[in-house]
């Protein structure tokens, strides 16, 4: 199991490369438990889609909430601190997208309201991959 944890990690480490000074910050994130963060990965841990996702995963100068390194697949909750951050959200999606790396995003009322088919649109695309 260590192995492949280990193998995991560098070969995501060494397919897209990340700012080393966000690990600490990703860890953080994961610390700081977000309601509507939390309620997904419940699900998502559930693997009722049939994929592992990992969540606040250091990708270049980003982290993303959710990725699936199977389907190259990142899952984005956009709260009240996406307000105002078109720009930088657009220019994070070109850059996941310059990878090859699909971005979904989801508002954070959904996923606090309508969980069933936010489940619903993640598999929809999914299958699309």
């Amino acid at each position: 199991m260590l192995l492949n944890k280990t193998y995991f990690q560098y070969n995501i480490q060494t397919m897209y490369g990340y700012n080393k000074q966000l690990k600490n910050l990703a860890r953080a994130n994961r610390k700081a438990r977000n309601l509507s963060e939390v309620l997904l990965w419940h699900e998502l841990q559930q693997n009722k889609l049939g994929i592992r996702f990992i969540r606040q995963k250091p990708i270049g100068n980003y982290i993303a909430d959710f990725y699936c390194r199977e389907k190259k697949l990142v899952i984005e909750i956009d709260g009240s601190s996406h307000d105002n951050k078109y720009e930088y959200d657009k220019a994070r999606d070109e850059y996941m997208e310059s990878l090859g790396i699909k971005v979904i995003r989801i508002s954070d009322n959904d996923v606090r309201k309508d969980m069933e088919n936010v489940l619903v649109w993640i598999k929809h695309n999914v299958d699309m991959l």
